[in-house]
């Protein structure tokens, strides 16, 4: 303790702990109730594989059509909006890198909507996609009913999911950028390279630890979408927005009775997916030199 051995694990400690408490023990329960038919209130009756194999192989089942409806539109909305979440903050980190006039103003333009609450944001967002007074439908002559006609939900769900998101890529990729040395753009310059060369050669390859955590961490935030469909369009229509945590939620804290242990084992698959899929992307995104 003199030679200050433990000071790193003084300062670990509370948010240790904390983690421990609130997301390490739950975690754990939440696999062993999977397991178990359970209602919240009774002793929960362990039933083994029985849950998983009702999501996953019983056609005929309720839950196997909730689970798979609420994963494909995860997967939806996961793979049209990651890409938008990750390009637009990397493109209003590059021009504003370039300390245009009023860069500082515009940088805390961007960054505030990741202040804001999802109920606000939607809040918002649902006046401007209004179908019968929203600016947005004025804007563009027509009246879009944004909130009920596919593809048009998913459209107002990803644009509201990137504007929301894209402040806190933004500021990384723009302190991943100021480590980029001034002397490479220059001396590309002199080589005759323009601003598109230049970003595909020098600023993509210099920051390519950046993109990839920002990758890695936008995919696990998609994937456990919930606010946005819930608030903006009620899962609709026809359920097309209704992604898997909002049926884990309503199979687990319903009106009706729960069905701890089915929705359990819904998150236990969804926990598995987020980390294959975020393994495959660190393995893809590996730095192979």
């Amino acid at each position: 303790m003199k030679k200050g051995k433990c000071t790193p694990y003084v300062f670990i400690a509370p948010h240790l702990i904390l983690f421990i408490i609130f997301f390490g023990i739950p975690a754990i329960f939440g696999i062993v109730i999977s397991f178990t038919q359970w209602n919240l209130i009774d002793t929960p009756h362990w039933v083994g594989l029985r849950n998983y194999a009702e999501i996953l192989a019983n056609s005929k089942s309720t839950f196997y059509t909730q689970f798979h409806n609420g994963l494909k539109n995860t997967l939806i909305f996961t793979v049209f909006s990651v890409p938008f979440c990750i390009i637009v903050p990397l493109l209003l980190a590059v021009a504003l890198n370039a300390k245009p006039k009023g860069n500082k103003i515009f940088q805390s333009i961007f960054y505030l909507p990741t202040l804001f609450s999802i109920s606000s944001v939607i809040l918002a967002w649902g006046f401007l996609f209004n179908k019968n007074f929203g600016p947005i439908n004025k804007i563009l002559g027509k009246s879009i009913n944004w909130g009920g006609i596919q593809p048009y939900v998913w459209i107002a769900i990803i644009t509201i999911t990137v504007w929301w998101y894209v402040g806190g890529n933004m500021v990384i990729y723009q302190a991943a950028l100021a480590g980029v040395p001034a002397d490479l753009y220059e001396a590309s310059s002199l080589d005759g390279a323009g601003a598109v060369m230049q970003f595909l050669n020098i600023t993509l390859p210099s920051i390519k630890n950046q993109i990839a955590y920002t990758l890695v961490m936008t995919t696990i935030a998609q994937l456990n979408i919930y606010g946005q469909p819930l608030m903006f369009s009620k899962g609709g229509p026809a359920g097309s927005t209704s992604v898997i945590l909002m049926y884990i939620r309503q199979i687990a804290f319903g009106t009706g009775e729960s069905i701890a242990g089915i929705a359990s084992a819904m998150a236990v698959m969804l926990g598995l997916c987020i980390v294959f899929v975020a393994s495959l992307q660190f393995y893809l995104l590996r730095d192979k030199d």
